[in-house]
């Protein structure tokens, strides 16, 4: 799998996240971001770029756009046994509120399909996000999924 010890994903391959216009290549799209070459503009190019680095374990990525209070490398194993374990199929983004260049925060609802073997799943989730120490320059960061009703 990409991301454990290889060269790192294709650039050409189409993005995971679905990209911002149909048939976005990756290197157009997330790897910019997961390579910190380009800044996060909103709430939901975090979320695609978390996505796609979930799909493509990209884990630096994943750990420098969530803070936690657990240790670095607890984090890490997690995230690169999860990454192993289950493969990620498609997002579809079902709505966003906030979370602009010029916010502070904001929310992301959205569907991730995956499957874990010959099961397959999707996972429904809210996420918040909020710029680092509530700056308008600091960085977008993911902080937590929010219960969704219904």
């Amino acid at each position: 799998m990409a991301g454990f010890g290889s060269t790192g994903p294709d650039p050409q391959q189409p993005c995971p996240c679905g990209g911002s216009s149909v048939g976005a290549s990756y290197g157009r799209c997330c790897r910019p971001l997961h390579r910190q070459e380009q800044a996060v503009a909103t709430a939901e190019q975090l979320m695609r770029s978390r996505y796609s680095a979930f799909a493509l374990a990209q884990i630096d990525h994943l750990l420098r756009t969530q803070p936690s209070e657990q240790p670095v490398q607890a984090r890490r194993r997690s995230l690169e046994a999860s990454c192993r374990k289950l493969r990620w199929r498609g997002l579809e983004i079902v709505a966003t509120e906030a979370g602009g260049p010029d916010d502070l925060e904001g929310t992301v609802t959205f569907i991730a399909h995956y499957s874990a073997g010959a099961e397959r799943g999707t996972l429904r989730e809210c996420s918040r996000f909020a710029r680092e120490g509530g700056r308008p320059d600091g960085a977008w960061l993911y902080l937590e999924a929010l219960e969704l009703s219904g």
